[in-house]
């Protein structure tokens, strides 16, 4: 299992990046040093993605300024800057709108921001790859169950990760709590305050990444932030509310496009799709709701930027709504989606295809099944179909009387 980081028994926020930025250190690193050269790929060297990132601080803190005492305290307890914390976990608005197309970069930038990054210290893990090798699309895939079409009564949620590879290393599983004091699991990678999870109150959400048009082109909630601002939620209406009142209340929107599945302990499910245009929710059609790695509310189709074929969203889709029929689903259903290899390497089930180069592989890093009521989470640390789905000990920090 992916190491556990409990920064429950801090005294604040600062104390909470301070244990976490300690214990992940080498993980932390070994994030940076793969976006370092992930950006690069696209022409913007490690310096000016930290610069990039450090603009959206005053968001964070409008959001929650807690976050921010978080990041500050883990830079100092990994020994990185604010801005490479900030880089991390601002990794999608960061990355451009052409990021899942197949069109190369201009290699001229690329070229010289992967030399800006070699004299700052940084070490290229692709050293040996073309300067276009790196990884060219990333994709996931998710289904959400309700009560009404689950074996157990429960909402489900369950999805892959689909990334580098390299990424494994990085990942950990961190204990930590929101501000009403809901205690919090998340599977992330090392220096991200959230990506897939679950709390005490039974409210899960995931993450697919997609891409807008206009991604990067305005400041706004970053998708991590916004994943770890809504697992303190208790329910997919709470996360409605929320998203409501980022983009209207206070006039924040998102800085770049993803999916956010969510279920709840009431036995709800969505998928709230999100971009710098605005967010609109998916809803489930007999009971079960399915998302990959493309826009599918009406209002943001136009939002769509262009995809290249090894994405194959459109088909792992179709293969997903396949399984979505196939009520009453329950944990094994969900474990036998996630082990999908019907359309070989661009299945729901994601194996590294050796006939590309290794540093431009893909695959299902891990896979995460969550059961809402009770609050439980199964992991499996590799690709799904080469692996058991192992139990996960959630946070149990009690809410505030």
């Amino acid at each position: 299992m992916f190491p556990c980081i409990d920064t429950l028994s801090a005294e604040s926020a600062h104390e909470r990046g301070q244990i976490y930025g300690r214990q992940a250190q080498d993980r932390i690193q070994h994030s940076v040093i793969t976006y370092a050269r992930l950006f690069a790929a696209c022409g913007i060297d490690w310096a000016n993605a930290c610069e990039r990132a450090m603009r959206f601080e005053p968001v964070i803190e409008q959001v929650d300024a807690d976050l921010m005492a978080e990041l500050r305290g883990m830079a100092q307890g990994s020994g990185q800057s604010l801005g490479s914390l900030m880089a991390l976990n601002c990794r999608t608005e960061i990355l451009p709108p052409t990021f899942l197309t197949d069109a190369p970069h201009q290699k001229e930038a690329a070229l010289a921001a992967m030399a800006a990054n070699r004299a700052a210290g940084l070490p290229d893990w692709l050293a040996d790859a073309p300067w276009d090798g790196a990884l060219k699309d990333g994709e996931c895939t998710a289904m959400g169950v309700t009560a009404a079409a689950s074996r157990t009564g429960q909402a489900w949620l369950a999805q892959n990760w689909d990334w580098m590879g390299r990424q494994r290393e990085a990942l950990v599983l961190l204990h930590t709590q929101g501000p009403s004091g809901q205690s919090i699991t998340t599977l992330t990678e090392a220096g991200m305050l959230a990506k897939i999870g679950i709390n005490q109150s039974g409210f899960a959400l995931g993450l697919n990444i997609l891409r807008s048009h206009r991604d990067g082109s305005r400041l706004g909630v970053p998708v991590h932030v916004l994943l770890r601002h809504l697992l303190d939620c208790d329910s997919v209406a709470h996360a409605r509310e929320r998203l409501q009142a980022l983009q209207s209340d206070l006039g924040l929107g998102f800085g770049a496009a993803s999916n956010v599945p969510c279920a709840d302990a009431k036995g709800q499910v969505a998928c709230f799709e999100v971009s710098p245009a605005g967010w609109a929710e998916v809803t489930p059609t007999d009971g079960v709701v399915v998302h990959t790695n493309h826009f599918v509310c009406e209002s943001l189709l136009a939002e769509q930027a262009p995809m290249g074929p090894g994405l194959s969203s459109h088909n792992r889709l179709s293969t997903a709504g396949q399984h979505a029929l196939k009520t009453p689903i329950g944990q094994a259903d969900l474990e036998h989606f996630l082990r999908d290899e019907s359309d070989g390497f661009l299945s729901i089930c994601r194996s590294p295809d050796p006939s590309v180069p290794p540093e431009s592989r893909v695959e299902s890093v891990a896979g995460i099944v969550m059961h809402t009521q009770p609050p439980a989470m199964w992991v499996a640390c590799d690709v799904p179909s080469r692996v058991a789905f192992e139990s996960v000990p959630l946070a149990r920090a009690a809410l505030p009387a």
